[in-house]
């Protein structure tokens, strides 16, 4: 038996215009607010959606913002109506959708919990004999009788948080309010979700955070531009959900890598002002070997001179270009650019370079750094111990990460070509940007590959198989 059922349910909202009613009777006389309006008057929030919930389950809705969740919660909760098709909800229903909807500011939180009890269809005898409970779930025992004007957002939702769920309802709709709560009313709310799942009630939750729709939820939607994308088992959903966003993010952090390089690539001096060509050269010992005294061994050619800290230099470009980097491309596991990679992904990162003359002296580097500006990794052929020869014409360039081992976060490349000792050719400081997802949410920057082991007398429940 299904506790929800939407049937290609249309919700259209008018667009603000300058063209608008006089009076309501204007409005009514032309017989609809809508009909007449062109298609750019108007939105749709929702369009021919269609979805069922089965009784006593918990059913999660995820989306970007503005995908049409709300509107969903609020066309189920009875708030709004569809603009076409049929919504059909069987039981009592609470709604907690907007942060003290319902609430009167100038009367205290004591009034506001009878008035709303009885609103959500109990008697005031009811709302009495539960009302201490109410308040003790809220932890607002203090502040009660206070007019609930006086209330912090988190007192808001605590108290109508508490009013929502002790009012028996058969389904309970709840709309990213957990976000306001403090980690320890958090950890009640979700005891209470179980409890409910428990009594077999059923639960409609609209959220952002796609740990819990994995944790607690049977099935869940994702509506994007108020269209269903997916609807069926989370992990399944959620992938699906994920694998959309990454692909904007991709395409985000591609235009604005673009945008960056356009900038200073066109404005770029050939060098900065304090740069100077080193002429020594780069000794060896009796046995051929290098000797470093006066070899620049920086990753990604940062010239010793006046700008003494390159790792606090902001993003831009400089060099002779006699040897030019003219494009930089990251490449996935299948070769393919992208600007969106897993924690362990392969990653390789190519450079084409052109030589405008034949040189002998060149030295490729490659530093990575993460959005606070910390350096994870830098190297260079030089430090790798590659003696140049010869450069001609135009090459491709290219380093290859087996494994991207960082965790989850922003993280922007340095390429350079520069000689031995130090002399830029070409330096693109933090113009490439990328970004690396994980499901695991550890911290830090570097993610090394581990394992845990246990003597017995240690238990775990099994992990949710991968779908």
């Amino acid at each position: 038996m299904n506790a929800i059922t939407l049937t290609d349910v249309t919700k259209v909202y008018r667009r603000y215009s300058g063209r608008q009613f006089a009076t309501l009777k204007s409005a009514l006389l032309r017989r609809s607010l809508l009909r007449d309006l062109s298609p750019n008057e108007t939105f749709s929030a929702l369009t021919n959606v269609s979805f069922t919930v089965a009784k006593g389950t918990t059913f999660g809705v995820i989306g970007r913002n503005g995908s049409g969740k709300s509107t969903a919660l609020k066309v189920v909760a009875g708030i709004t109506k569809p603009s076409s098709g049929r919504v059909d909800v069987t039981g009592r229903i609470s709604a907690l959708i907007e942060l003290g909807a319902g609430f009167h500011p100038e009367i205290s939180g004591r009034e506001n919990v009878f008035i709303n009890g009885i609103m959500l269809g109990l008697s005031k005898r009811e709302v009495a004999a539960r009302f201490d409970e109410i308040v003790e779930f809220a932890e607002l025992e203090d502040f009660i009788d206070a007019p609930v004007k006086t209330y912090s957002s988190g007192m808001y939702m605590r108290l109508g948080f508490a009013v929502a769920i002790n009012v028996d309802p058969d389904v309970l709709l709840v709309d990213e309010v957990l976000a306001v709560g403090d980690e320890g009313f958090t950890h009640k709310c979700l005891d209470k979700f179980g409890e409910f799942r428990r009594q077999g009630r059923t639960i409609l939750l609209v959220t952002h955070s796609l740990g819990l729709v994995e944790r607690f939820c049977d099935e869940a939607l994702w509506l994007d531009a108020g269209r269903v994308q997916a609807q069926g088992d989370p992990r399944r959903v959620i992938d699906a959900y994920l694998a959309a966003v990454e692909k904007g993010e991709d395409a985000l952090l591609a235009t604005t890598t673009a945008k960056a390089v356009a900038a200073v690539s066109s404005a770029a001096p050939a060098m900065p002002p304090h740069v100077e060509r080193r002429t020594e050269h780069v000794e060896r010992d009796e046995h051929g070997a290098r000797s470093t005294e006066n070899a620049e061994r920086s990753p990604a050619a940062e010239p010793q001179s006046k700008l003494q800290n390159m790792f606090e230099a902001v993003e831009g470009r400089w060099g002779s270009r006699e040897i030019e980097i003219a494009d930089v491309a990251l490449l996935d596991r299948s070769g393919h650019p992208s600007f969106v990679f897993h924690s362990g992904d392969p990653m390789s990162v190519r450079l084409k370079v052109t030589a405008h003359a034949p040189a002998t002296d060149f030295v490729f580097g490659l530093s990575v750094f993460n959005a606070d500006g910390v350096c994870c990794y830098g190297t260079n052929t030089f430090i790798e111990e590659m003696d140049p020869e010869r450069l001609e014409g135009t090459v491709d360039v290219t380093l290859a990460i087996d494994s991207l081992d960082l965790v989850e976060g922003t993280y922007k490349i340095d390429v350079a070509v520069h000689t031995c000792d130090g002399y830029p050719y070409d330096y693109h400081r933090l113009l490439y940007t990328f970004r690396v997802k994980s499901r695991t949410p550890d911290v830090g920057i570097y993610r090394p590959r581990h394992s845990w082991t246990f003597s017995s007398g240690v238990r775990f429940k099994p992990a949710k198989p991968q779908q």
